[in-house]
Order: C-alpha cells, then sequence, then structure tokens
C-alpha cells in the first residue's frame, strides 16, 4: 500500500511539474515568429536598433487554437497588448494580424554607455538585449534563454520561431556564435556579424564586444 502511495504521489508530482513548466512558458508572453532584427553599434558607444517581423502572444494563441476565448475575450485581450506595447514610445508600427500574433516594428537609438542596457521588448519579456558591463569593458549581445524544455513545448503548442539577427560594429568582437563574419565591403573598418534563426531549437545568440 505504501508503495502505491509513494509511485501515486511522484505520478502527481510529476504532473504538477509538467503543469507549471507549461504555465512558465505561457508567461513568457510574446515570441517572435518571424523577424528581422539589426543593430548597430560603435566603440564609443553609441547604438541603433531595429526589430520588424511578427510576433506571438503565447497565453492568447493558446487559448484561440483550444477555442477557450470568444470574439469578445479576444478583442478584449488584443486592446490590453496593444496597450502593452503602446506604452513604448519606441515601438513605430503595431497590427493585430491573426490568432495572437501581432506585426510590429520597433526602432530604439541612443548612447549605450549612458543607458547601459537595452532591451526588446523589456526585460521580463526580452527577445534581444545590449548591455554595457561596466566594469569589464565589455559590451555584450543576448537573445531570449529557453530551456530545452521550454523551446519543446513551444513547438508543442504550434509555435516556432524563424527570423535573421544582424550586428554592425567597429569595435574589436572577442567572441561570438553567430553564422557569419564578414567585413563591410564599404568600410573595412566595420565589421557585420549574423545569426540565422531557423527554429525555436537554434542556440540563442550571444556576442560580446571590446569598447575601447
Amino acid at each position: 500500500m505504501a508503495s502505491m502511495q509513494r509511485k501515486t504521489l511522484k505520478s502527481f508530482a510529476a504532473k504538477a511539474a509538467a503543469l507549471s513548466t507549461a504555465a512558465l512558458v505561457l508567461a513568457s508572453c510574446y515570441l517572435p515568429v518571424r523577424f528581422d532584427a539589426e543593430i548597430e553599434v560603435d566603440k564609443a558607444g553609441y547604438y541603433s536598433a531595429i526589430f520588424d517581423g511578427y510576433i506571438a502572444h503565447m497565453g492568447l494563441y493558446d487559448g484561440l487554437v483550444k477555442n477557450e476565448i470568444s470574439p469578445e475575450e479576444e478583442q478584449e485581450r488584443i486592446a490590453v497588448i496593444e496597450r502593452d506595447f503602446l506604452r513604448d514610445s519606441n515601438t513605430k508600427e503595431f497590427q493585430y494580424y491573426r490568432e495572437g500574433h501581432f506585426k510590429v516594428n520597433w526602432e530604439r537609438s541612443g548612447d549605450l554607455l549612458a543607458a547601459k542596457t537595452v532591451t526588446f521588448l523589456r526585460r521580463n519579456e526580452l527577445i534581444f538585449q545590449l548591455k554595457y558591463v561596466e566594469n569589464s569593458g565589455y559590451v555584450v549581445l543576448e537573445g531570449k534563454s529557453l530551456t530545452q524544455e521550454n523551446r519543446q513545448r513551444i513547438q508543442q503548442m504550434g509555435l516556432n520561431t524563424q527570423g535573421q539577427i544582424r550586428v554592425k560594429t567597429d569595435m574589436p568582437i572577442k567572441s561570438h556564435n553567430a553564422n557569419v563574419e564578414k567585413k563591410d565591403p564599404n568600410d573595412a573598418r566595420w565589421t557585420w556579424l549574423a545569426w540565422d534563426i531557423d527554429s525555436i531549437m537554434t542556440p540563442r545568440p550571444r556576442a560580446v564586444f571590446i569598447i575601447e
């Protein structure tokens, strides 16, 4: 009897953990599903960043494909999400597409040494981030971090991510995991890095630059 109870408790704990993980994935909210992003950052610390593409709100998408959200509730949630995006003055375009997907254009520029961190969309909804690590003299670019399990859960939901991130810089490059590294054909002082994001399983982009 005790053995059966232990097995039942283990089974319940495993199911609870799975549900908890699924809830955490949905709580992440936004996933870029098709996009193009370009970042330029120079050795003086000035940057510009552009994101253009489609983003899915995972909770809204999941509810719609499961027919758990009525048309009225869909419109209510769209209005809340629109307010969320438009609070950020860097959002230049925002349109609802369908099934929890939104067309978004976001642009920002400025002094990274003053800002220290530039994040799209924001720190708790990170899609990509550029940060100045003052005590090391490095500038770090990194994308959203997801566990393998969460990547699989997103795929099981019917979502994926595809796109490209490009970075142009005249800073020395300490390390990166980009697919492409090449000199700018018009000015050899500048280097381009490019990450081709083929699926949600693609490793997150990361690069470290040395600011002079």
